[in-house]
């Protein structure tokens, strides 16, 4: 045996039988019977050999890995997709290859050419900031589905995304029928999604006859009763902000978020927010890929009333 382990050479060679009949064992062809194969398989373990999955993959001309790439790992709305992603993957057999891009385009494109050079059978992107470019190649590659809500998305990509909209305005109208009239929109980015839901939030409020106040830093005149933040770290932003101010949530300043990932639950007072289905998104997604289709899924967010309002 050489240094780098046992090889299938080796195997062969223990079990006394041809190289080619050890590799269609360890494939599992059905050229092979149960109990050689059996046998094969228990002198391979008693030596110490592991199949070389990167060489299986050349032969059968897929890998049975799926690429996710995630705009950052910090956030909750992003690992809660990966989770169900890696599920739904496991019930077909297959293995979840994860990268990161820490919010920075250039370094997601540069995560989605490595896991390319991998091979992998299939991309799902949890992210809106991956450049064009980088999403058309994939697409020439394997499959890919964007679980997000880029301003641009190219021919032949799928999409799984929640309507922000209609989360938008099961927000405010909830803030509305609390009695509420000076309500503020807290923009925790400058994402497609942030500007959808503050559009929304101008619409509802216009319906009503009431004016629209809209921040990017949180801070809001004494007045405003009631804040929709864009998302959850932003609500638990202000948060912090009111309690600097002394004011009291909900008794001074009702809170509403966007996301309700784990955050919103941990928050005191726990935070009244609009549910994505995010266990949804990522099983939709992975069976986009599995259908080797191309399609734009949009899903209904619900509201979820806690003690922030």
């Amino acid at each position: 045996m050489r240094n780098g382990g046992p090889t299938i050479v080796d195997v062969a060679r223990a079990a006394g039988v041809s190289k080619s009949l050890v590799s269609l064992a360890i494939r599992d062809d059905p050229g092979v019977s149960a109990a050689t194969r059996s046998r094969i398989l228990e002198i391979a373990d008693s030596i110490g050999y592991r199949s070389n999955h990167w060489a299986r993959s050349l032969v059968a001309g897929r890998t049975n890995l799926v690429g996710v790439l995630l705009n950052e790992l910090a956030n909750p709305h992003n690992t809660d997709v990966v989770e169900a992603v890696e599920d739904a993957a496991q019930q077909h057999d297959l293995g979840v290859v994860i990268g990161h891009g820490r919010r920075d385009p250039a370094q997601l494109k540069l995560k989605l050419e490595e896991m390319m050079r991998l091979g992998l059978d299939g991309f799902v992107v949890v992210s809106a900031h991956v450049p064009v470019e980088a999403l058309v190649t994939a697409a020439r590659q394997a499959p890919v589905v964007v679980v997000a809500n880029p301003y641009q998305l190219p021919d032949g990509v799928s999409q799984v995304r929640n309507d922000d909209s209609d989360g938008a305005r099961q927000a405010v109208e909830h803030l509305l029928s609390q009695g509420h009239q000076h309500i503020g929109f807290l923009a925790g980015t400058q994402s497609r999604t942030t500007r959808e839901r503050e559009e929304a939030f101008r619409v509802v409020m216009e319906e009503h006859g009431l004016a629209s106040v809209v921040s990017d830093t949180g801070r809001f005149a004494k007045d405003i009763s009631a804040v929709f933040a864009s998302n959850d770290r932003a609500a638990a932003r202000l948060l912090g902000i009111a309690s600097d101010q002394g004011r009291r949530v909900p008794e001074d300043l009702a809170i509403v978020g966007y996301d309700d990932t784990e955050l919103a639950r941990l928050l005191r007072p726990r935070l009244t927010t609009v549910s994505q289905p995010r266990a949804e998104m990522g099983r939709t997604a992975m069976e986009i890929l599995l259908s080797g289709s191309t399609e734009r899924v949009v899903l209904k967010p619900s509201l979820v009333v806690r003690e922030s309002s």
